[in-house]
């Protein structure tokens, strides 16, 4: 995608009103952009060119779309870098197309389904009262928080697509944990709203002494104990169906990637004090969140991840020195930190 909506007035911009409405029109241009890259995920289009360019009559045809609006709308995607266009109206993939393909390592396919649906769409046009009150208006929107509306059976494809989502952002981070953490003398990690368990089970197999739980929803550690399944780890894997706001089970190491940027400081403090409570002596903690940049003006998708977070789930994206406060109010003291990739950063907790 583009930085359009990371991207300051720049020095030669300032004074220049053409220049401003340019850069101001791009930005306005964000929803439109998002939904084309919905569009070129919700029709394969980058599936149907994985083996070589094609013609947008070509696509049409294998997908069942109309031709034309199918060639324009490639002809967007080629204006924003995702398609090559190769001549004699055949259009290719670039590296960023071929992020957008199904199942394939690195895939940012079903972020671009999950950000353009309903759940997280929908909340966008309240975001002014969400402002106002310092609160998402999620539940105004959908009808329910965005966890109760996924909890909805007539939901569980939309669930699924999220649940997909946030596990190929933790293959973006997996490798870089493993590259970092350390889990020798470990006998116990606990992924606290884990999902699919992918970063946890990954843990226990380069550290065949590790026993790996997840902490979730019914439907979510179902999934997990799938996994743990098929990559031959169930004989030490444990699926724990509950609420980390009422406690989490006794473990060496609790692991919480993605999850205190969804709710407040008092949600947070709750999660962390209960990690503390039950760990053992001794207790570690891994978090793996973005980090704000305190110098307001630069570049920092942290911040616009941070009001979508306000806008949809009532969450904060933090700086270190907020983390810092929620971790000295809880009994945790953070030692290492360090990026794990895709923006995003781990930080060694160590219990006191």
């Amino acid at each position: 995608m583009t930085d359009l909506t990371t991207t300051p007035a720049t020095d030669e911009a300032a004074g220049d009103p053409a220049a401003d409405v340019a850069s101001l029109m791009q930005m306005i241009a964000g929803g439109a952009i998002l939904q084309t890259l919905h569009a070129v995920a919700e029709l394969n289009i980058a599936d149907h060119l994985a083996e070589g360019a094609r013609t947008a009559k070509e696509v049409a045809e294998r997908e069942g779309s109309h031709e034309r609006s199918t060639f324009r709308l490639m002809r967007a995607a080629a204006s924003l870098g995702v398609l090559s266009y190769e001549g004699a109206g055949r259009f290719g993939l670039t590296g960023r197309g071929q992020m957008l393909r199904t199942d394939v390592p690195g895939s940012l396919r079903s972020l671009v389904l999950i950000q353009a649906g309903e759940s997280h769409w929908q909340p966008w046009s309240l975001f002014p009262e969400a402002v106002r009150q310092g609160a998402s208006q999620a539940k105004k929107a959908l009808g329910a928080d965005v966890f109760d509306y996924y909890a909805r059976p007539e939901k569980a494809d939309e669930a699924r697509l999220f649940a997909d989502s946030m596990r190929d952002l933790a293959g973006m981070v997996t490798q870089g944990i493993l590259a970092e953490a350390d889990t020798e003398g470990l006998s116990t990690a606990v992924d606290v709203g884990g999902g699919d368990g992918h970063l946890v089970l990954a843990l226990m197999e380069a550290n065949p002494a590790l026993h790996g739980q997840v902490l979730d929803l019914r439907h979510a550690i179902e999934d997990a104990s799938r996994q743990a399944e098929r990559r031959g780890l169930s004989d030490r894997f444990a699926g724990v169906p509950g609420d980390f706001f009422l406690e989490v089970p006794s473990a060496d190491l609790y692991l919480l990637k993605t999850v205190l940027h969804d709710w407040d400081d008092e949600r947070c403090t709750t999660i962390l004090r209960n990690c503390r409570s039950a760990a053992h002596e001794g207790g570690r903690a891994l978090v793996v969140e973005m980090l704000v940049d305190n110098e307001i003006g630069k570049p920092d998708f942290a911040t616009i991840a941070d009001v979508t977070m306000l806008c949809v789930t009532g969450g904060i994206e933090r700086d270190l020195d907020e983390f810092d406060a929620l971790f000295a109010a809880t009994g945790w003291r953070r030692g290492r930190t360090y990026p794990v990739g895709g923006g995003y950063h781990a930080m060694e907790l160590e219990a006191v």
